[in-house]
């Protein structure tokens, strides 16, 4: 039998069965909150891999486990009340990623496991690493260490390089460390740094209008809900001004993007599966260590290169994960 016959016979055999029912029969429903930044479409190699991650340790949608998806689209402000319905919902546990839906949940709940996905320093949020303490553990994607690779990597592809700027929401508790980590990079590089602060949809053309304006001739972008919402607009933008940029996530490389240095985010998703395990059988997310992620990429994009005139040293190429053509 093959997985989506025995997926399809397991959802028409629950069809029509009060949900005490389905309990009874096969065991406890667990329900899992999503405190996420952008809409489920967008995030579909991510819950593929929780979902795999959850399916290989036996917990199954439409059997043992309910998805409550929550998007704030890119508005960080929403976090708080999409939090607050997850612990209406009384899920079992809550997901998040990213600083700002990490304190939105804690705020709301003191009670529900929370496993967050933090783009910047996670001791913002818990007490250590080794020991998190209360109802939060998780992992911690090292958004403000790997800023200055990012700038290392634009300046081995643009010798020339002479003004780098990075694209953030200083809104996002995540980004002032980020933007300190840029200058210090630049520093050592010899180059001037610039912030392009947007914290609205409508602030991204003005941010490029200002990197024009000061000459900037690179950009690193930062990991934040607003830009990973908008990744189009922003992609074409960089397009539009030929700007070398090196972005967060291997999701915009491979919509277009230069270069990536990141965390690999589906292999973190598959490893929440076994923290979500270990909560349902007992363990105290307190108690549960905040892991590093172990997983890292590099992308390069030849066709955007291609495009900007950059020649990209073979040396790079060969340590590149993944090169698209």
């Amino acid at each position: 039998m093959d997985r989506r016959t025995f997926i399809g016979g397991v959802a028409g055999g629950l069809v029509g069965t009060p949900l005490a029912a389905r309990a009874q029969q096969l065991g406890k429903i667990y329900r899992i909150g999503l405190l996420e930044t952008i809409p489920a479409a967008q995030n579909a190699a991510n819950l593929d891999a929780l979902r795999n991650g959850l399916r290989d340790l036996g917990y199954v949608e439409g059997r043992n486990l309910i998805i409550e998806y929550r998007s704030a689209e890119g508005r960080a402000e929403r976090f708080p009340d999409l939090a607050s319905e997850l612990v209406r919902l009384k899920v079992d546990l809550i997901v998040t990623r990213g600083t700002p839906a990490a304190i939105a949940a804690k705020n709301a709940t003191r009670t529900i496991p929370l496993l967050m996905a933090t783009m910047g320093d996670p001791r913002a949020i818990v007490t250590s690493f080794a020991h998190p303490g209360g109802n939060i553990t998780g992992v911690t994607t090292f958004s403000t260490e790997l800023t200055a690779k990012r700038i290392e990597l634009i300046k081995e592809m643009v010798p020339n390089l002479s003004r780098v700027a990075l694209l953030h929401n200083m809104g996002n508790p995540a980004a002032p460390p980020e933007w300190e980590e840029t200058k210090r990079a630049a520093r050592a590089l010899g180059l001037h740094a610039e912030l392009l602060d947007v914290r609205s949809q409508g602030d991204l053309s003005r941010a490029f209008e200002q990197a024009v304006r000061q000459h900037v001739d690179a950009l690193v972008i930062g990991a934040d809900g607003l830009i990973q919402m908008h990744q189009r607009t922003i992609l074409d933008l960089v397009d539009r001004n030929t700007l070398p940029a090196a972005w967060p996530a291997r999701e915009f490389v491979e919509a277009g993007g230069l270069v990536a240095y990141a965390v690999n985010y589906p292999d973190l998703y598959y490893r929440f599966a076994s923290f979500v395990d270990k909560i349902f059988k007992g363990a105290k997310p307190g108690e549960l260590p905040v892991e590093q992620p172990t997983k890292f990429e590099l992308l390069i994009n030849l066709k955007t290169a291609k495009a900007l005139g950059i020649t990209v040293p073979k040396s790079l190429l060969l340590r590149a994960d993944e090169v698209i053509q």
